[in-house]
Formats: C-alpha cells, sequence, structure tokens
C-alpha cells in the first residue's frame, strides 16, 4: 500500500465514521428524510380499504346547515346518541372535548338572565345533565385533550396488566387535561385522549400514541376505548422489553395485539380517503328515519362522532398527503387494527442501518482506493438498488419500515468522498507527469496526447520514426582536465540546451546516453513532416552552440570550443514501453535507429557537423543540402549515401550556396570520373565554401581523401534532384 493510498483510506474512514456517528445521533433532518420515504412507499401501495364495521358520523356541512351552526346543544347529541345505541352501535365515541358548560341549556341560559326566580331555574332543563342521562348504560367513549393547565387527570375505566418491565417512561408524558363535565366523566364507559400528534411539529399524522403515562397512570386514546368498549373488555394487557424498562412492544385489548413502537404509537397505514367511511349525522337526526343500509351499517359498528366541517378547523393530513377530517384517523386507527394490516419500525433498525453504514461504507473505501472508482461506483448502484429492493421488500410484504436512505446517502458521500480524493491525486500526479514529460515533449504534442485516444498504448509499434543522435566530440579528453563537478555542469548546460530544440520541433526525448542526446519525431503520436522538424532541430542545435561557445558558457576560454556531431535516418522502428514489468522505458529499437547512430559517428570521417540520410533527405527539398558520398557503416553489407545538411531554406535560396552547390555537382562527377579538372574544381569550391559555412573546408579536405566512394558510381536521378532542388 502506497503512502498515497494509505493516506485516501484513513481519510475515507474517518468519513464514514463521521456518517455512521451522525446516523447513530439521528438529526431531524435525517428524521424528516426517513419519513417522507416511508410516506412515498404509502403512496405506492397504500392500505386497501376493507369493509370492516367502523365508521365516522359526520357532523359535515349538511348537517350544519339542517340543525344550525357548532356547537350543538347537548340535547342534540343526547338525541343522536339514543338514536345510534337504538340502531345497535357497539360504540360511540365523540372525538370532541366537554370542558365547559353547555351555553345553549335552557337552565344556563335562564341563569344568565335577570330577574327569574331561582325556583323557576331549577325546573328548567339543563342539556348537561340530558346529555349524561343518555350516555349513562350506553357504550359511549368521551375524549380529553392536553393541558399546560390544572392538574385534573380524567378518571380511567379500564385496568392496565404488564408483561416484561414497566414501559411508563417511555410513553408521551400527561401533565394535565382538559376537564370533563362530572356527570359525564361518570357516565362515560371509556374516557381516551383525543391527541393524534402530541408533542410533534409536523403537520402529517405518521403515527398516534395509544397511550399517556403521567408516571403512575396509563392513559388510553379515544381509539383503543372505543375497541375496548366495542369488546366488552375491562383491561389492556401491556407488553414491556424484557429486561430494559421505558420500552414498549405491544398492546393487547380483548382479541387483537396491536404492535407498537418503544413509545407506544401505532404507525398509522392509511388508505386513501373514502365516503364509504363517513354516515351524515342528518340522516341520523332526521325525523324519518335514516334509510335501510345505514342503520344497517351502523348496527355492530364502532363510531366515531367529529365534523369534516372545513369551519371547524379539525383538518388533518395523512402520509398519503391528503388533507381528512382528525376523526377519521381515529376511525382508522380501528379500521387497521381490525384488519391487522399493520407497520412497524422494529427496534433493531436503527442498529442495522448504522451498522450498513460502516460495513458498506468501508467497503466502497477499499474498493475505490484499491480497485477502481468505476467499480466502486457500480458496487454503489448495486448497493442503492439493493436497499431499495430490501426495504420495499419489507414493506410490501412484513410491514417493515426500514429506511434506505441511510446506507444509500452515507454510501453516495463516502464514494463521492473517496473518488474526489483519488481524482485530486490523479490530477496532482498526471501534472507531474505532464511536467516530467514536457522535459521531453513539445506542449502541442503533449496536448495530441492527452487528447488523443490509444496515443500511448503499451507494448511496442512499428512505425516510421525519424531518429536522431547528438554526440559531443573530444569527450573523452574535456572530461579527463576536468573535475567530475564541472563535467556534470558542462554536460547540464550543453544538453539542456540543445535537448529544448527536440522538444520545440515536436520531438521526443527518448534518452541521454553520457554525452549523446538520442531523439525521435513521429512517435508517441503522428507528426507531420517529421523528418523537415528533425532537421530544423538540428540547425537550431548548431547555432545554439555557436552561441554558447561565443559566450563561453562552458568556461573553457576563448580559444576552447566545443563541437557535436548529429546524424538523422528515417525508416521504420518499434517504439513503445519497453523494459521489465515493474520499470521500463519508451523508446524505440531498431535498424533506423542503428543507422542514425552509425551515421553520427561518421560525422567524424565525413567532417561535417550534421548528416541524414537519403532516407531522410528525399523530404528536405527546400533544405540546402549536399550530397556527402556513400559511407560504410558499422553492420551494413553496403556503403550509405549521407548528405550533409549546410542551412535551411533561407540558405537554400541564396545565390552563394546555389553557385556552390553547381561546383559542388562538377567535384562529384570529376570525383567519379577522376577528370583533370578535378583540382581547378576543387580550387574554386574552397574559395566559396567558407563564405558559405566555417564547416565546409574540413568537409571538402575530407571529401578529398574519400574519392573512391564516388568512382564508377555515377549519381542517379534521385540523387540530382535532391542536390538540385
Amino acid at each position: 500500500m502506497t503512502r498515497t493510498q494509505q493516506i485516501g483510506v484513513l481519510i475515507g474512514l474517518l468519513i464514514v465514521a463521521a456518517l455512521t456517528a451522525l446516523r447513530a445521533g439521528d438529526p431531524s433532518l435525517l428524521r424528516q428524510a426517513r419519513d417522507v420515504t416511508f410516506d412515498e412507499y404509502q403512496r405506492i401501495a397504500p392500505r386497501p380499504f376493507e369493509p370492516v364495521p367502523v365508521h365516522v358520523i359526520d357532523i359535515d356541512e349538511a348537517s350544519l346547515k339542517e340543525f344550525g351552526q357548532w356547537p350543538w346543544p347537548r340535547d342534540r347529541l343526547a338525541h343522536l346518541v339514543e338514536r345510534l345505541s337504538e340502531m345497535g352501535a357497539a360504540a360511540i365515541a365523540f372525538d370532541m372535548l366537554f370542558a365547559e358548560p353547555d351555553r345553549l341549556s335552557p337552565r344556563a341560559i335562564a341563569e344568565d338572565a335577570e330577574g327569574i326566580d331561582p325556583a323557576v331555574i331549577a325546573k328548567l332543563p339543563d342539556n348537561d345533565q340530558i346529555f349524561a342521562d343518555s350516555i349513562a348504560s350506553r357504550p359511549v367513549v368521551l375524549g380529553f385533550g392536553l393541558s399546560n393547565e390544572g392538574d385534573y387527570r380524567p378518571p380511567v375505566k379500564a385496568g392496565f396488566a404488564f408483561t416484561g418491565e414497566d414501559p411508563a417512561a417511555a410513553l408521551p408524558h400527561l401533565a394535565a387535561a382538559t376537564p370533563l363535565r362530572p356527570g359525564l366523566e361518570k357516565n362515560a364507559a371509556g374516557i381516551g385522549h383525543i391527541s393524534l400528534n402530541p408533542g410533534n411539529p409536523s403537520p402529517v399524522v405518521r403515527a398516534v400514541p395509544l397511550f399517556l403515562s403521567d408516571g403512575s397512570q396509563f392513559y388510553p386514546n379515544l381509539a383503543m376505548e372505543a375497541l375496548r368498549v366495542a369488546q366488552g373488555a375491562s383491561t389492556y394487557v401491556l407488553a414491556g422489553a424484557p429486561g430494559v424498562a421505558g420500552v414498549m412492544t405491544s398492546a393487547k385489548i380483548g382479541d387483537f395485539v396491536v404492535p407498537v413502537t418503544a413509545a407506544g404509537e401505532l404507525w398509522l397505514y392509511v388508505t386513501p380517503d373514502r365516503a364509504e367511511r363517513y354516515i351524515s349525522a342528518r340522516l341520523i337526526l332526521d325525523g324519518t328515519g335514516p334509510p335501510a343500509a345505514v342503520a344497517e351499517a351502523i348496527n355492530g359498528s364502532i363510531l366515531f362522532i367529529g365534523t369534516s366541517a372545513a369551519g371547524l378547523q379539525d383538518i388533518r393530513t395523512t402520509a398519503l398527503g391528503e388533507n381528512v377530517p382528525g376523526v377519521s384517523l381515529h376511525a382508522q386507527t380501528v379500521e387497521q387494527i381490525l384488519s391487522g394490516h399493520f407497520l412497524s419500525r422494529p427496534d433493531w433498525a436503527d442498529g442495522l442501518e448504522i451498522l450498513a453504514i460502516a460495513v458498506l461504507g468501508t467497503l466502497l473505501v477499499f474498493i475505490t482506493t484499491f480497485v477502481s472508482p468505476a467499480v466502486a461506483l457500480a458496487c454503489g448502484l448495486a448497493i442503492t438498488a439493493l436497499a431499495l429492493v430490501a426495504s420495499w421488500f419489507c414493506f410490501s410484504a412484513l410491514g417493515l419500515l426500514l429506511d434506505p436512505l441511510a446506507p444509500i446517502l452515507g454510501g453516495s458521500i463516502t464514494h463521492f468522498a473517496a473518488t474526489s480524493f483519488r481524482i485530486l491525486v490523479i490530477d496532482r500526479e498526471r501534472r507531474e507527469v505532464r511536467r516530467a514529460f514536457g522535459h521531453y515533449l513539445s506542449p502541442s504534442l503533449l496536448y495530441r496526447i492527452e487528447h488523443t485516444r490509444d496515443a500511448l498504448r503499451l507494448g511496442g509499434d512499428d512505425r516510421e520514426l525519424t531518429v536522431m543522435f547528438v554526440d559531443v566530440r573530444d569527450f573523452t579528453e574535456i572530461s579527463e582536465r576536468l573535475p567530475p563537478t564541472a563535467v556534470v555542469h558542462f554536460l547540464n548546460t550543453l544538453l539542456d540546451a540543445l535537448s529544448h530544440h527536440v522538444i520545440a520541433n515536436e520531438g521526443t526525448l527518448d534518452k541521454f546516453i553520457g554525452d549523446s542526446i538520442m531523439a525521435f519525431w513521429n512517435a508517441p503520436v503522428d507528426v507531420a513532416d517529421h523528418e523537415a522538424k528533425a532537421v530544423r532541430a538540428a540547425l537550431a542545435m548548431r547555432e545554439t552552440l555557436a552561441r554558447l561557445n561565443a559566450d563561453d558558457a562552458f568556461g573553457f576560454g576563448p580559444d576552447q570550443k566545443v563541437g557535436i556531431g548529429i546524424g538523422i535516418h528515417t525508416g521504420v522502428a518499434c517504439v513503445g514501453n519497453m523494459g521489465a514489468e515493474t520499470r521500463f522505458n519508451y523508446s524505440a529499437v531498431g535498424d533506423a535507429v542503428n543507422v542514425a547512430a552509425r551515421i553520427e559517428s561518421s560525422c567524424k570521417e565525413v567532417g561535417f557537423d550534421i548528416l541524414i540520410s537519403e532516407e531522410t533527405a528525399k523530404r528536405q527539398r527546400e533544405m540546402a543540402l549536399l550530397e556527402a558520398g556513400a559511407v560504410g557503416l558499422k553492420g551494413k553489407s553496403t556503403r550509405t549515401e549521407l548528405f550533409a545538411v549546410v542551412g535551411g531554406p533561407t540558405l537554400a535560396g541564396s545565390a552563394e550556396f546555389t553557385e556552390l552547390r553547381l561546383l559542388h555537382a562538377e567535384l562529384l562527377s570529376a570525383l567519379r570520373s577522376r577528370s583533370p579538372a578535378l583540382r581547378r574544381i576543387a580550387g574554386a569550391i574552397r574559395l566559396k565554401a567558407r563564405a558559405v559555412s566555417p564547416h565546409l573546408p574540413d568537409f571538402y579536405r575530407k571529401l578529398a581523401r574519400r574519392a573512391d566512394h564516388f568512382r564508377d558510381a555515377p549519381p542517379a536521378p534521385h540523387k540530382r534532384q535532391i542536390v538540385q532542388s
């Protein structure tokens, strides 16, 4: 494991640890996201509506229009109770508060008036008493609300039994309640709280507390009391967690066991609001009597009396996004219990989700670091799909609420962070590689490599290259008289100055071999007109060396001049990454490379600093070239035609070079034919040569010694074209 990988793993694991701790803390934002996910599940697959004996007696707009505005006098509610009881209602639960006296009672109105005899007042009807008498001995459940004032506690009409540890500490706390009228609380068959989401700021009702506690006594909600009264049951059996106080697992009433959260809440699994659930109170109170279908629906049913009138503001939002009367949620609570369709979030769900973040996050860190971000992304997508499928299966088939967002969000953040770190490292390494290659390749060539697919393929590739070798003349003598540090300084100064011209002309620096440079053109990507660019680089090297010598950049003194030899050849070579698996170089091998090296070695014999092969010379029609004769190269069975690069296009077009080129052609012809005019031509050339280039006098002196290279070898037509172009 490299240091960069160690750092990446460490950073990734720290992020995983932070995400795990964040999920363990379960902040509000995560809870809200989890709730929204579960809401979406219900919207996709809501609880199917089933015809169970539960209905809402709705004080709707039609009822208010028929019998007047709310609140109704309680003698009318008493009449409603009597009519429902006569129809066989199993339980009648009021989703409303009776904390104050009925202001519409005749007795209350008379008491507020002046001058009325108390004896007369005492004989007037009292609606509260009428209502209290009507609910006596009938299955009526009244509601109470939570209050922040006073210390009133409603009476409890049922007993409580426990299994496991006492769950009182888990339940929402009841500090005080809204009071019930004395006669009402005495005569009611059951009393339950009507709060749907106490202490929860969310407008969406997702879970309802089935019980409250003041620390010693338990108080059921309206739905549970209605179910108890309908069954004629007398006791709730509350199950706590074995050995763990303050945790509730289920509640049993009569024949029904209800799974609950640790806080004693029932997750609402709601249906879309249905008209079949509601019966207008107008139909019950109408003097003609309700239709037969209504009477049949009421018989044996649990009834919740409430209002859907918008002006009374008892409207709640369900997980399906619907705004429904609050009373319908009490009805849906009992529907859910009767149908047996429950949702539950097991106590191990949090632990599983926390463990999933830790394990899957760690896995993604190692995959991203040691394999690849692409594989990690595939794994992340697989984890996302698996989490969604598993969560949906648990919801739809088992009724379990497991949060898929925890592992998905944790895995996404971990993958993003690990991938970002790797990209940053790769980008840094890429810049370092680019900077390193910048010493070997031109910026334009680098750009082409970076933006050309497969520009740098592994392995060897046969392609036409123009290869250059550069060597320092008399380097052994120089190194013998200089200390090692001075030799290093000399080489760095010279090779740095010369190598810049390779890069500037889109060449590739292959290697430095002591005092030599090897470079090539047309690899790793195609380089147009690579032969000319190689020759232009050689001419620039000549000019740079002349400037360095003139400036005494090497510190050898004005009398000591440094010389170089340059050999260039164009041919097919194998170029690519070569060497051992653990260490290799991008280089070129083959006969073309060997020929270029031998041509550079021939510079001394020929007496010229830049020599190119015939293959390279064929494409140099703008350059000032002179045929240098056929030279026997080591390892070659035949002689190789060479050409001296005198200068560039400017010199090639000058009158001096044109005249010299004609004399040079005459000289070669005389050498081949051993013409008597050879001495005259040689004399004329020596006068012209120095004016054209300081390198030519030595070239012609040595050319005379190699006269046998030209005997009986008349120039081929293509050679004459090269010389005369």
